[in-house]
């Protein structure tokens, strides 16, 4: 499956979202990739109590409700909070770090997919009909949510459960827009690929290491989720990330912007910057590092393109800022140009560089 990106605010064109066929007939619909969530959902007609802008027409969902007793009804709802109100449907409701939300009912429909090896299978998965959504602070205009976690509900999970795949789920995103999402293991070489062991999507507890050395800031929980499109800090790390940028930046051509205060650091150069790539050279290379396994130390790096954007808001000037503090995050932004590969039945999460204008060819059947 192929990957658009999407412009959404001023700041910069970088959301990336993947176009899937679903329905009988099938029909195209734009989802935001979420690791950080199982469930996939559409804005749904049945009918629609609020939804907001999308690209396309709302789902019209089929007669094949999910029944409260599914096991997959099961799995959305925290255990001891399970209960059946309405027994002929399963209802639903997610929350997002972010403030967005979705109600609805879960729902069963065809997903048009296509192997690696060109042959097209129409597995029936559960999904989302949203009758009832909230945007977040971070929405931008699109169809709904592709669930790429841990749980039964994902479409992953689902696929394996079926014996189509592997409960394997990678993604590539590439610097110049778009890439790919996969299902299974035929993709990459393992032996090429950095592993540590996951939780929940997390390689577990990283330091903070600025320019090759290590800066003090240790205990971060690092999180991949590729809902998030940029790369977020907390206070701790983010205060001392600023001081050692400041002090870099000392007598170079870059200079503080205080006249923007949309977020807290700004530099602006003497000639107004079209694009990161421009002042890349001052600013340095950050990693986190966590512990692989308990032996050695695996590192993922974050290149000046992962921690700064460009904001155009105060013209003819273009200022180069720093990503706010919120959490520990790794997004969209950071994974850029790698192939990220969650291998949920090994409990492990890769990373290696790729050309992610390119599907490379598999030894195996994936989608």
């Amino acid at each position: 499956m192929w990957m658009k990106s999407q412009c959404a605010i001023v700041l910069y064109c970088r959301y990336y979202n993947v176009t899937i066929n679903i329905g009988q007939p099938p029909k195209p619909y734009f989802l935001d990739l979420d690791t950080g969530s199982d469930l996939t959902w559409l804005q749904c007609d049945a009918p629609c109590v609020h939804c907001i802008e999308a690209p396309h027409p709302l789902y019209q969902p089929n007669n094949e409700l999910v029944v409260c007793k599914d096991p997959l009804c099961a799995a959305l709802h925290p255990p001891g909070d399970y209960k059946c109100e309405s027994p002929e449907q399963c209802d639903y409701e997610v929350e997002y770090a972010d403030g967005g939300s979705s109600l609805g009912v879960l729902v069963r429909d065809m997903f048009s997919l296509n192997y690696t090896n060109g042959i097209r299978l129409n597995p029936r998965l559960a999904l989302g009909c949203g009758y009832d959504q909230i945007p977040g602070a971070s929405y931008h205009p699109l169809d709904g949510i592709l669930g790429l976690g841990r749980g039964k509900s994902s479409v992953v999970s689902q696929l394996q459960s079926q014996g189509l795949v592997r409960n394997v789920v990678g993604h590539c995103l590439s610097g110049r827009g778009g890439g790919f999402l996969f299902f299974g293991d035929g993709l990459y070489d393992f032996s090429r690929v950095t592993w540590t062991s996951i939780k929940y999507y997390s390689p577990g507890i990283a330091e903070l290491h600025f320019s090759g050395k290590a800066t003090g800031i240790k205990n971060l929980i690092l999180v991949f989720d590729s809902g998030s499109s940029y790369t977020y800090l907390n206070s701790q790390a983010y205060q001392t990330l600023t001081v050692l940028l400041k002090k870099e930046l000392s007598g170079r051509s870059l200079k503080e912007a205080p006249e923007d205060q949309t977020l807290p650091v700004y530099w602006k150069g003497r000639k107004p910057l079209k694009n990161v790539r421009d002042v890349k050279k001052y600013f340095k290379t950050l990693a986190l590092a966590f512990a692989s396994r308990g032996r050695t130390k695996t590192q993922f790096e974050l290149h000046p393109e992962a921690y700064l954007i460009i904001s155009l808001i105060y013209g003819p000037y273009t200022i180069v800022m720093i990503t706010s503090s919120f959490s520990v995050s790794s997004t969209d932004i950071s994974m850029q140009d790698r192939m990220v590969i969650y291998d949920n039945e090994k409990q492990v999460i890769g990373w290696t560089h790729a050309n992610c204008d390119q599907l490379p060819r598999s030894k195996t059947a994936n989608m």
